[in-house]
């Protein structure tokens, strides 16, 4: 696994850049990340191209022996493109512009936009595609931060109703698959269809769903226009795009198909502190991240684009958006490098080289300071890069257990909860963390995946099935756990004939009645685990492998597949993984808490989030915290 760093030589005088590199090579750093923010520097006018200090930053960084990742520039449009065509920003779900001032403020669909982003593309491909020194591209940076995904101008609402043109016909049609009877939401022509925003209540949920699906379409060709023009240009390059964590906005997986490498950006404190992890979890990992997250994304995005990945931005120190900004634990850095090695990435960039002492980043920790002394995470950097050389390269062994994930299964959770405390996310997380707390490897895949080879396979949930996908679990000859609400929608949002889960319902023997959503603070109660936020009335000729205490079926069984009714709590997701894996002939392993273990087709990586020192069964040895240990297979 290589290492890198983001750098920005537009942010230092000249005369620091050798110097620079210099000491990234020293380090063991051997990529290096520019470019993806300079469209001002690039063309400080319209039409006139200011090429050559970049020209001298890249060669600066080859002489150095370093290679670079090029990043287009079109997240950050530079004002003179902005005062020129104003319309160009996205607009909010309540109708204000996202202005000029930061980064981010372009809708994905405003033509005049596309048109520039793909003629600066093709300027900086032609004039550095065969560069010796470049190793990869990366397209724009993080689509979707800061709610960008959507947008609710009227280039977006022109687009919009070009789309569903393609994809319904006839207003008839829309008006049939939306049921847009109810509440005299009937159309007689696509012109009159605007964005499911500003109503006076919830709008249409299948005018949501469809909003969203294009919303995701225009993410997806915005990429690849770019894509596009790299591979004519610069052919033989591979090319990235870094995505985020917990983020669902945009399938990536339609994203990943047209790229080489997929990355993502990895903050562990700060996405420990920003979602829904509890207050205890916050305290215990508040140095550390949860022993999951990281992992969790590693295996997310290692699916998204042919199991090649890596990660772009790794938090080296302290960051400066979350809430709260804690310091890393000594040695953490370190343990998430290896780690991220133990997930097969191809490289690990730490964001970023230098910190900032100007703008909105001045508080995000860097590898060095602003004065140029090495921050803590130098020393790690080094540390981690003499285990990298001794271990060598590095392929993921063959994961027993996939986790189907799909990016329209939040969105319709997101769009008609039903429950407040029904989060997508943090029901696939916590089935991937009773995986995981076992010792067991993971493939998150999506449901187009082969699953044909998994000895376990496990889908939180899946509100609209896919055309194929009861066939290809009918097939499986191993243990499948099947989520509440799957089977519950279909295409267009609606409840299937014969009631959910729908096509699901011959392989799992049973049918949904009802539902219920419970707020926080009531639960029922069960032999070993509790009845929370989510209910459903299970119908059938089957014994229920589960019951409630009322003696209602909580999990039924049929044929190896099961169906859980309810949310499942982390002491029933511990009894199926428990029940799967003897099924499966899988074996576990009994880990201390923050012990979490990965292997590689020649090692076993065994890691301690832990902020104490572990004693660790399997290894016969104590680790201490931000920690790790390395053995053969």
């Amino acid at each position: 696994m290589k290492l890198g760093c983001c750098y920005y030589p537009e942010h230092w005088p000249e005369k620091m850049w050798a110097e620079d590199a210099r000491r990234m090579a020293a380090m063991g750093l051997n990529l290096v990340r520019i470019g993806e923010f300079a469209w001002s520097r690039l063309e400080p006018e319209p039409g006139h191209y200011d090429w050559d200090w970049l020209d001298r930053a890249i060669d600066t960084l080859a002489a150095a022996g370093l290679k670079v990742i090029l990043g287009t520039p079109t997240a950050t449009p530079p004002k003179w493109l902005v005062d020129r065509m104003p319309d160009m920003v996205a607009i909010d779900e309540q109708g204000r512009p996202r202005g000029f001032g930061s980064r981010r403020h372009y809708c994905f669909s405003h033509e005049g936009y596309r048109d520039e982003c793909r003629r600066i593309v093709t300027a900086l491909a032609e004039r550095y595609g065969q560069h010796p020194a470049l190793a990869m591209w990366q397209t724009d940076n993080e689509y979707g931060c800061h709610d960008t995904v959507l947008s609710f101008s009227a280039a977006a609402a022109a687009a919009f109703r070009e789309w569903l043109a393609a994809r319904y016909g006839t207003p008839d049609a829309l008006n049939a698959a939306w049921g847009n009877v109810f509440w005299s939401m009937e159309y007689r022509s696509f012109d009159e269809v605007d964005p499911p925003h500003l109503t006076v209540t919830e709008a249409n949920p299948a005018h949501w769903l469809d909003y969203r699906r294009f919303a995701s379409d225009q993410v997806a060709s915005f990429n690849r226009e770019q894509v596009d023009i790299l591979r004519r240009l610069s052919p033989g390059v591979d090319i990235t795009h870094n995505f985020m964590g917990f983020f669902t906005e945009f399938d990536h997986h339609d994203v990943g198909r047209d790229i080489d490498v997929a990355t993502w950006d990895s903050y562990p404190l700060g996405f420990l502190e920003q979602f829904w992890f509890s207050s205890e979890e916050k305290r215990a990992y508040f140095r550390q991240g949860h022993p999951d997250i990281a992992a969790f994304h590693h295996d997310l995005y290692r699916g998204c684009s042919g199991r090649r990945w890596g990660v772009m931005e790794q938090q080296p120190g302290p960051v400066n958006w979350a809430r709260f900004n804690p310091a890393p634990l000594p040695g953490m850095v370190a343990l998430w490098t290896l780690e991220a090695c133990a997930h097969g990435a191809e490289l690990t960039s730490y964001f970023r080289w230098r910190q900032a002492p100007f703008a909105q980043e001045q508080m995000h920790a860097g590898l060095l300071r602003p004065d140029s002394s090495e921050a803590e995470a130098a020393a790690e950097v080094r540390a981690a890069a003499e285990v990298l050389a001794d271990i060598g390269p590095q392929v993921c062994a063959k994961a027993p257990a996939a986790l189907v994930f799909s990016y329209e299964a939040a969105w319709v959770v997101g769009i008609q909860p039903q429950g407040q405390s029904f989060r997508y996310l943090e029901l696939v997380f916590e089935t991937y963390s009773a995986l995981r707390a076992r010792g067991l490897d993971v493939d998150i895949v999506s449901p187009e995946a082969d699953l044909s080879g998994y000895r376990m396979v496990l889908i939180p949930t899946l509100p609209i099935v896919p055309e194929g996908f009861v066939d290809k679990l009918a097939a499986l000859e191993c243990p499948v756990l099947i989520g509440p609400r799957s089977g519950s929608k279909t295409q267009s949002f609606s409840i299937p004939d014969g009631l959910a889960p729908g096509a699901l319902r011959a392989l799992t023997g049973v049918t949904v009645t009802r539902v219920e959503s419970l707020r926080d603070g009531v639960a029922g109660s069960a032999d070993g685990f509790a009845v929370t936020r989510w209910r459903e009335d299970l119908a059938g000729d089957l014994v229920p492998e589960l019951t409630d205490a009322a003696g209602r079926a909580v999990v039924s069984y049929k044929d190896g597949v099961r169906y859980c009714g309810i949310w499942p709590d982390r002491a029933l997701l511990a009894l199926l993984v428990e029940r799967m894996a003897v099924e499966a002939g899988v074996e576990l392993l009994d880990l201390p808490e923050g012990i979490r273990v990965r292997r590689t087709q020649s090692l076993v990586f065994t890691f301690n989030y832990s902020s104490q020192s572990v004693f660790v069964p399997h290894l016969g040895a104590t680790l201490p915290p931000a920690s790790w240990h390395l053995a053969p297979r």
